[in-house]
């Protein structure tokens, strides 16, 4: 009962929170509300998965919680970039799925995972795992709502959502940044990867190993060519957007498909 009341509090917050964002940015003001009832929303998620691990002594990685704990982290990192940058508006795309992937964990959890399964190597691969995932899942957003800014700018008067955001050269610094963040963790994932997993094929590892060096390819690219070339703009939108899909695919489409398809763990 007690996990189920953290979960539901949580998942007010998190809508608690968007809606006083939405109100933000129609009247264009600036009040912290929403950043202190986010705050408590990731507390509140954060409580319950400690809960359940401590009732279960064991954290599940299927599907549905591994998403949850990806939420609570997305919306982790982006609130300690609200602490000196102007990102706080993205919460109302990321608080809202937050609470969708809680919500779907509570009525779909299933058995825990011992987390004796994982070595201590593998426990760091997939914690860094999540947590450059959880990088490039804000990069990847940022990219997104960088084109539509740069078109409403270049084809008619931009509506309110849009010039509540900062500045395309803002928007772009923070894109980067991200992107720099989510590939160092994106390459030490991928480095204890190779180092600790003992067998690919017999844990249908192949296709998400390939995926992620895809990405870690074009997140690469994609830096060197910032530094050589000076690319921005369209280039790096279509190219963020492009990793992320591929680590995606690489993180949850197993999982979907194994796990909620095939049911096979």
């Amino acid at each position: 009962m007690i996990s189920i009341a953290l979960a539901t509090f949580a998942i007010i917050s998190y809508l608690a929170s968007t809606l006083f964002i939405v109100r933000q940015i129609r009247q264009n003001t600036l009040p912290r509300t929403p950043i202190y009832l986010a705050w408590t929303a990731v507390c509140g998620h954060a409580a319950f998965i400690a809960s359940t691990f401590q009732r279960h002594q064991a954290f599940s990685f299927s599907f549905f919680s591994t998403a949850s704990l990806v939420a609570m982290i997305v919306a982790l990192v982006l609130l300690i970039a609200a602490l000196n940058k102007p990102v706080a508006k993205l919460g109302a795309v990321l608080f809202p799925i937050a609470a969708i992937m809680l919500g779907l964990e509570i009525n779909f959890a299933d058995p825990a995972q011992h987390l004796s399964r994982y070595s201590w190597g593998m426990t760091t691969h997939i914690l860094a795992s999540i947590i450059a995932f959880s990088l490039l899942n804000i990069a990847a957003l940022q990219a997104v709502l960088l084109y539509i800014q740069n078109q409403q700018l270049k084809s008619h008067p931009p509506k309110r959502f849009v010039q509540s955001l900062p500045s395309l050269q803002a928007m772009e610094s923070l894109l980067f940044q991200m992107i720099v963040a989510g590939l160092f963790f994106l390459t030490f994932s991928l480095v204890s990867g190779f180092a600790f997993v003992e067998d690919l094929f017999a844990q249908h590892l192949v296709h998400k190993t390939v995926l992620s060096i895809l990405a870690w390819l074009i997140f690469t690219g994609l830096l060197l060519g910032r530094k050589l070339y000076g690319w921005r703009g369209k280039v790096a939108i279509q190219s963020t957007v492009c990793g992320f899909v591929l680590l995606l695919l690489a993180y949850f489409g197993s999982k979907l498909v194994l796990e909620l398809i095939l049911h096979r763990s």
